[in-house]
């Protein structure tokens, strides 16, 4: 069952407005270095361009990146079972319709996925084995139970091959010892491991993932939205608790509209069937600047983007038809 909501629902706690915040500077020197490393990690693309073009225009830009995190856990239970080694551990079993969320596990790490698996406490039951019916040894799978298996050899013909000779291998019988049994049409029961008892129990499967939901503004540049979520921004906004509000306040409407819609459809898809233990949402600013530039009396232009300066070139002037590409 989820969490309760800390506040009345729909309830908008108060907070100070949003700061506007600008987007870091990008000198000329920047952002030739950000190009010439860019190059550099080409193997198809030259240098000289990047040294020798003539920067006509650096326009600073930047776009929003809103991300929810919605940390939930599910909790299924499985009957599991055991070879029964300890007669002294048996004990009578508890009530099998315990309330899986009433058994205790260990404090999650926050915002990682991780399935683990925990043993409910007095939940065995010992029973024989039941593949091999209590016995300790099952058939074997091999020889079927006959302790004996056609010569591979002579493959069963009591002669070898071409030769019309007793096979000397198998004594001319055209059967051998089986090897996986010694010749005992049996051997040790792979599940009980010999013990003739099981120990049956009931398992807990708990399933701890990080949900998230992530959207990006429009920047309306000639450039691929997609790069934009392999890069880091400068974090502005930072909200955490058991459940967060919805943001309604953002200057750029989209992510106000993004966090309504993140919070409606995260609340939809887990509060029922999971546990939402924590929620985290941020806001991003992601700097990019475009670059105007001017080489051989031709104008290009290219893009830096990320706290990490990358760089997309849409039609870097020096390159050859290898089939590098341009990202």
């Amino acid at each position: 069952p989820p969490l309760d909501l800390v506040g009345k629902p729909g309830e908008q706690r108060s907070r100070a407005p949003f700061v506007q915040h600008s987007v870091p500077l990008m000198t000329e020197a920047a952002a030739r270095q950000a190009l010439l490393h860019f190059v550099a990690s080409r193997c198809c693309y030259g240098s000289r361009a990047a040294g020798e073009l003539a920067i006509r225009r650096l326009r600073q830009l930047g776009t929003y990146r809103y991300r929810l995190e919605t940390f939930s856990e599910l909790r299924l239970s499985e009957w599991a079972f055991e070879p029964f080694t300890k007669p002294a551990a048996a004990r009578p079993p508890r009530d099998a319709s315990l309330d899986p969320w009433d058994v205790e596990v260990g404090p999650p790490l926050l915002f990682q996925g991780q399935t683990r698996r925990c043993r409910v406490p007095r939940s065995a039951l010992v029973r024989d084995c039941h593949r091999c019916h209590g016995h300790g040894r099952a058939k074997c799978g091999t020889c079927h139970g006959a302790g004996r298996t056609r010569c591979v050899t002579c493959k069963g013909s009591r002669r070898r091959l071409k030769q019309q000779k007793r096979c000397q291998l198998c004594s001319g019988t055209g059967r051998r010892r089986c090897n996986t049994c010694s010749g005992r049409g049996s051997k040790t029961c792979a599940t009980c491991h010999g013990e003739k008892k099981l120990q049956h129990f009931k398992q807990l499967v708990i399933t701890r993932k990080n949900n998230v939901f992530e959207f990006v503004s429009e920047h309306h540049l000639n450039f691929p939205g997609e790069l934009l979520s392999k890069v880091s921004g400068e974090n502005i906004f930072k909200d955490e608790n058991v459940m967060v509000y919805p943001i309604i306040d953002f200057p750029d409407p989209e992510i106000s509209l993004a966090s309504q819609r993140a919070v409606a459809e995260h609340s939809a898809a887990f509060a029922t069937s999971s546990r939402i233990l924590r929620q985290r949402q941020t806001i991003e600013l992601i700097p990019i600047t475009e670059v105007q530039y001017q080489y051989s009396g031709k104008p290009y232009l290219y893009y830096i983007y990320g706290l990490e300066n990358k760089v997309y070139a849409l039609d870097y002037p020096e390159r050859c038809c290898c089939g590098c590409t341009i990202l």
